[in-house]
């Protein structure tokens, strides 16, 4: 849920901004408990009661080839078939998490789905590394919010008058950053890097999250869409304003691209975790003022401000 004040633009939490921060393998529970396809329903109860677990990956060797739940189990019980293989009470098709991807495709993911636990794989290898649940991700959102508290009370914010000590009538700091186009695995760095350099610059915890958010989503529109861009931040006094530009395919419906939800991203970007439709949306609540202009074969010019 996302808190919005009169004027619609999102107010930003602390536990919002981490989920853009954080990635699944700092979130999800690495020693993942299996069972293989010839073991019983009954091997299954034992197991998951054993742990207290409410679901598993099934494994042939090392390969991941299902997933069995409670449900399964209950399912099997009732039907008086404890005895039979796992093989025959998975589920085959299962959607699995990357460990590098960001955490709020994580949470899209359980809301979207509606499961109650997600595998976790590698991106290079495939192999299963982990698995990640509900609890898991409050587990360590808790953990960083505790963490960033001790680290907030040792220095707490003080507001830096940069731009009053110049001798100028306006004075412009300006940061550019170069994105690659289908770096998937460095998605979200240059992002990182201008939230911490408007913190380095002592602007307030709530407009560098509300920035570090909507640049997030544009560098990965970016990443997805073209084969790169840049990505600059202008800071003047009572202002930030941030332009992502390429030269890619262009939108060929801007009012539709707004839509929550809508992507025109391939089923194989959607495969890596990416792409979810919330971009554009997600830019617009954190922004105070938003420019979007593109050209379909020419690129897209996205430009947001965020008054400090």
């Amino acid at each position: 849920m996302k808190d919005s004040d009169v004027n619609g633009t999102l107010q930003t939490t602390r536990t919002q901004e981490m989920i853009y921060e954080l990635r699944v393998q700092q979130a999800m529970t690495k020693q993942v408990i299996t069972v293989e396809p010839e073991n019983t329903m009954a091997d299954v109860s034992r197991v998951l009661e054993e742990n207290r677990h409410s679901g598993m990956p099934v494994m042939k060797g090392k390969e991941m080839v299902g997933i069995v739940s409670v449900e399964d189990l209950v399912r099997s019980f009732q039907q008086g078939n404890s005895s039979q293989p796992v093989k025959q009470w998975m589920s085959k098709n299962v959607t699995t998490l990357y460990a590098d991807e960001p955490l709020v495709h994580a949470v899209q993911k359980f809301e979207r789905h509606g499961y109650g636990r997600f595998p976790v794989i590698d991106r290079k290898t495939k192999a299963l590394v982990g698995i990640l649940t509900k609890v898991d991700i409050i587990r360590c959102m808790l953990q960083h919010l505790e963490i960033n508290y001790h680290d907030l009370e040792r220095r707490q914010y003080i507001p830096r008058e940069w731009f009053s000590e110049l001798d100028c009538d306006r004075a412009t700091l300006s940061l550019r950053y170069h994105i690659d186009g289908a770096n998937f695995e460095k998605a979200g760095e240059v992002s990182s890097k201008l939230k911490r350099s408007l913190q380095t610059l002592g602007l307030s915890p709530d407009v560098v999250r509300r920035i570090a958010i909507a640049s997030f989503e544009a560098e990965l529109n970016l990443v997805i869409f073209t084969e790169g861009g840049e990505l600059a931040a202008s800071v003047e006094p009572g202002r930030v304003t941030v332009t992502a530009v390429d030269n890619g395919p262009g939108i060929p419906d801007v009012e539709l691209a707004m839509q929550p939800g809508y992507s025109t991203a391939p089923d194989w970007v959607r495969e890596l975790g990416f792409g979810a439709g919330m971009g554009l949306h997600n830019i617009k609540k954190c922004s105070d003022e938003l420019k979007l202009e593109s050209k379909v074969g020419e690129g897209t010019n996205l430009q947001f401000t965020v008054f400090t």
